[in-house]
């Protein structure tokens, strides 16, 4: 193997050198055109372009207001659950008028009241004019719905 020539290494010391410089230069030449830059006379702090919060918060809550009254009627599926199962196809095909499928839920316990198959509440069956409604004991708080969305 060969030794490294002294006058290779000296060119490439001085191209890494040119390098820098022109590094250096290119910096001086920022920053000089930044401090040259001076503020226009006109321009405003940006603070004066947005609202403090303090000014906003009593516009909010009618806007909050309007947003609300556009959801209202939005229409959503409620539905009450008496309780579930698991079965299998050759069961369910052999069922007919008079069958009984046994549920997980026991008798007196509370129903699941569902949104758009979200747990929200539950309560007890009641009969009001021959129809079946349901009297909700317990909501569920948003920070339970949370808790059961993670399992």
């Amino acid at each position: 193997m060969e030794a490294p020539n002294v006058s290779e290494n000296a060119s490439t010391q001085d191209s890494a050198d040119d390098v820098m410089d022109d590094w250096a230069a290119a910096f001086a030449e920022q920053a000089e055109a930044t401090a040259s830059v001076s503020p226009q006379p006109d321009a405003q702090p940006a603070s004066g372009l947005f609202q403090e919060f303090s000014q906003a918060a009593p516009q909010a809550g009618g806007a909050l207001s309007q947003n609300l009254d556009m959801i209202l009627d939005i229409p959503v599926q409620l539905t009450v659950e008496l309780g579930r199962t698991k079965i299998a196809i050759r069961n369910l095909l052999q069922l007919a008028q008079g069958s009984i499928v046994e549920l997980d839920g026991l008798a007196g316990e509370p129903m699941d009241v569902l949104v758009n198959g979200c747990l929200i509440a539950q309560g007890e069956v009641v009969v009001v004019n021959d129809k079946f409604g349901i009297r909700l004991t317990d909501i569920i708080t948003p920070t339970e719905r949370i808790r059961r969305l993670q399992k």
